[in-house]
């Protein structure tokens, strides 16, 4: 058996390799040729797998170790008779981690309170529904906007028009759909970014799209008042630089990157694989995730609850660090920079996720002790 599969998938030996030969290759270089005697298709985010790529083929099972599906054409593969597996949440908690860096800077510049600000969570699944469980258990008041989920749970929601009348921080967290009901293609277009309140803040760590980055550009020279956070964008690898300069935060990609949740992703679709299969897995994540840097923090029970917010996350985790590397990469030509995006993703530093900190208190702190459990991080008692 052959298996397929984009060179940047990790722990690719260790899951799969007792299973057939592998073959990797770059995502964006997967095509009709790499696949033509392949019998199993692993792959990330960057490679398309549709009835172009694989019409005639003898591959009857496409993973992919991401959230996403928008670049699977799971209509085809329905008809094909292929089987699929994605892996939903396998990255959520490394994106919550990169939201709550983000606005730990964007209070840090303007000197916020986030404790007084009220965010807008647009899209509820995986990531999304983390994200508001960690801000909710901090205390803080969210809004949610997903018009599906509202339509099978009821009430708990709002519409996007609430959220961007009411919203300080609005952080999007949909999948991205050309067609539909409810498409989410440019779903903030110019008008609606003409919509946000004085001083918003706007994050979009789900898919370049979601957000229409020419009219972004244009707003936010017209609106020195609002500050945006971008981790994708339309058309990646390549990417606005005049855009990116206007951002606070801006990275290629990589919100998800946390060695747990790429490794995890590999873990799930292998998981399905073997389902697939008939097998028992043999393999098992938790024998091989290496042990954090970071093992456990002390507090005295008389820390400020901001600075500790802030240690604890920064800790484990500062967006900052691939900000600036992100930037250092957009100068050359188009191809150059192009080129830049994918080795940065490719060549990912190690980082871990805070709910994996082990945090001891020193003392009785009520306020210490909402915001451990709220990152969901080990509490350690004496």
């Amino acid at each position: 058996m052959l298996i397929v599969a984009d060179e940047n998938i990790p722990l690719l030996d260790d899951f799969f390799a007792g299973l057939g030969e592998i073959r990797r290759l770059p995502g964006r270089s997967i095509d009709r040729a790499a696949i033509e005697d392949a019998d199993v298709l692993l792959v990330r985010s960057v490679t398309n797998v549709d009835r172009a790529l694989l019409e005639g083929s003898q591959v009857r099972f496409v993973g992919t170790c991401t959230i996403g599906t928008d670049h699977l054409d799971l209509d085809y593969f329905e008809q094909a008779g292929i089987s699929w597996s994605s892996a939903p949440g396998c990255n959520a908690r490394g994106v919550v981690d990169y939201v709550l860096g983000s606005l730990l800077t964007l209070a840090e510049i303007e000197g916020a309170d986030l404790t007084q600000r009220t965010y807008g969570v647009v899209g509820a699944g995986e990531v999304g529904a983390r994200l508001i469980k960690v801000l909710r258990a901090l205390g803080w008041n969210v809004l949610v906007c997903d018009p599906p989920l509202q339509a099978v749970n009821g009430e708990g929601y709002v519409s996007l028009e609430q959220i961007i009348e009411q919203c300080d921080v609005i952080s999007l967290h949909t999948p991205l759909s050309k067609s539909g009901d409810q498409p989410t293609w440019h779903l903030f277009d110019k008008d609606r970014l003409n919509q946000l309140k004085p001083g918003t803040w706007l994050l979009n760590a789900s898919r370049g799209p979601v957000v229409d980055n020419a009219a972004l550009r244009e707003v936010l020279l017209q609106r020195e008042d609002l500050q945006a956070v971008l981790d994708v964008w339309e058309g990646e690898p390549q990417v606005d630089v005049a855009l990116a300069d206007l951002c606070v935060i801006a990275t290629p990609h990589i919100a998800g990157y946390s060695l747990d949740g790429k490794q995890r992703g590999t873990a799930q679709i292998y998981q399905a694989f073997c389902t697939f299969q008939g097998r028992l897995p043999q393999v098992s994540l938790d024998d091989l995730l290496p042990a954090p840097w970071l093992a456990e923090v002390c507090l005295n029970a008389d820390s400020d609850p901001a600075w500790a917010l802030a240690m604890l996350c920064r800790g484990v985790y500062d967006p900052r660090r691939d900000d600036a590397d992100f930037r250092r990469s957009l100068v050359g030509t188009v191809q150059e920079q192009r080129t830049a995006f994918d080795v940065l993703r490719k060549h990912y530093p190690q980082r871990r996720e805070i709910d994996g900190l082990k945090v001891r208190i020193e003392g009785d702190s009520p306020a210490l002790r909402q915001i451990v459990a709220a990152l969901g991080a080990v509490s350690i008692q004496d």
